[in-house]
């Protein structure tokens, strides 16, 4: 069940929050220029990210003032990081947490700093993630980028908002029109771009560096090596200058842990707090497994161009998505020309694959799927072992228009009045022995 959205105030402000899991560690997480402590859910990947602080620690989320459900505030007159430190107060003291660890991202890594310098006999510990002192060069920071760069920069995003583009600048390893799609939604419900403008700009101001020494909590750096938006030097300053500050520099690209490998990153943050690394044992499930791409794809790319192409896949996925959780089924991701999903029965898996052929015909295009049922790993949200690949090698012989299911999927809807004619038996690249190929004909 999703957390109870709950407001606390700070000021004449309402502050937006939820609080989950219920672990001895308090965490705050303290979001970036803007969020939605709903629409954090709708992403599979945050709601995973989530999922893993909650198994140590009582998480506590928020949107800042202006920005999410909270309240709105002038985009003339953008909150401090006073204000927002407050807010953080206000929210602890809405939940009864006496002593919290806050955990702040990007521009909430500031805030994070400023709380733990101000109150630390309610600050257990800080983890400072893809963050910085400070956003501007100076001669004694030329880390820092070139502030008409930077207004450069936020112009673009601003004049994009709602498109997903920042993307590839804090998930470039996800980076495609359907994740640029979903997060241009989350975008839309988390803030508006004058207040976006706003918020970026003010951090053209901020300068916590005289600060960082009266840090006294047990602090840990945590960034990626290849962040794309905070390059890693900046890491490196907070923690030569942070007291006793822990550096912890992980492989990746992605500024959002979210993207990248976020099991990685939320052991750092585990060991840290704890002295000790979750081991996973992966979920096995039993679930149908649906591959569909489009035949010929790079030759109807070329024949229609660039952007009619575009706006088909577009379209694909779309009708993709629909169609599989109209069937019940969960999209799992989007590759180039294809999905993978997966569903709890095989009749539905199948008339979903059919469903998704019959649409898509419309829009020019034959896809064909695949299908195997059999025993799969769930890490996050994603799906692994042996019967996703034969899923995929399924597909990979199906022909245009066609629903290809292995024999373990015939033999399972047996009653369902479903038909089938026989596609004899085939090897299966990477996959033992030989395997008996059923198509779909009602």
């Amino acid at each position: 069940m999703r957390p109870k959205t709950q407001y606390a105030k700070s000021g004449d402000i309402h502050i937006a929050y939820q609080v989950f899991g219920d672990g001895p560690i308090d965490i705050v997480w303290v979001p970036g220029w803007f969020s939605n402590v709903e629409s954090n859910w709708e992403s599979p990947f945050m709601a995973y990210f989530f999922d893993r602080l909650s198994s140590f620690a009582r998480v506590i989320t928020f949107d800042k003032r202006g920005t999410g459900l909270s309240d709105p505030v002038a985009v003339t007159s953008p909150p401090t990081l006073e204000e927002r430190m407050d807010d953080v107060r206000a929210v602890m003291d809405a939940v009864g947490s006496e002593r919290a660890v806050p955990v702040g991202l990007s521009e909430g890594g500031p805030m994070s700093a400023l709380f733990a310098a101000t109150y630390p006999d309610r600050t257990s510990a800080l983890v400072l993630t893809g963050t910085f002192a400070r956003v501007a060069s100076a001669d004694d920071y030329p880390i820092g980028l070139d502030a008409d760069v930077v207004r450069g920069i936020v112009d673009v995003l601003v004049a994009n908002w709602g498109d997903g583009l920042i993307v590839q600048f804090a998930a470039p390893s996800m980076d495609s029109e359907e994740y640029r799609k979903r997060v241009g939604e989350y975008e839309r419900s988390s803030a508006s771009p004058g207040m976006v403008r706003a918020l970026m700009l003010l951090n053209l101001e901020v300068d916590i560096r005289p600060l960082l020494p009266a840090i006294t909590v047990p602090t840990m750096i945590l960034h990626r090596t290849g962040d794309t938006l905070v390059p890693v030097e900046h890491g490196r300053y907070l923690a030569d200058h942070i007291p006793g500050a822990k550096m912890v520099e992980v492989p990746g690209i992605d500024h959002v842990p979210w993207a990248g490998d976020t099991d990685r990153f939320v052991d750092e943050i585990q060991e840290f707090l704890t002295g000790a690394r979750h081991v996973a044992e992966p979920d096995r499930v039993l679930a149908t497994v649906m591959f569909t791409d489009i035949v010929a794809s790079t030759e109807r790319a070329a024949e229609l161009g660039d952007r009619r192409w575009r706006e088909i896949l577009d379209r694909y996925y779309e009708l993709s998505r629909r169609e599989i959780e109209r069937f019940g089924g969960r999209q799992v991701n989007t590759t180039g020309d294809g999905t993978l999903a997966t569903f709890d029965g095989p009749a539905r898996a199948i008339r979903s694959a059919t469903a998704i052929t019959t649409a898509t015909r419309q829009l020019g295009i034959d896809i064909r799927a695949g299908l195997h049922t059999g025993e799969c790993e769930l890490i996050g949200s994603d799906v692994r072992g042996i019967a996703v690949h034969i899923g995929a090698r399924v597909a990979a012989m199906a022909g245009p228009g066609e629903v290809l299911v292995s024999r373990t999927v015939r033999d399972l809807v047996a009653g369902s009045g479903l038909l089938f004619s026989e596609r004899g038996e085939h090897e299966l690249k990477g996959v033992p022995g030989t395997w008996q190929l059923f198509s779909v004909t009602d």
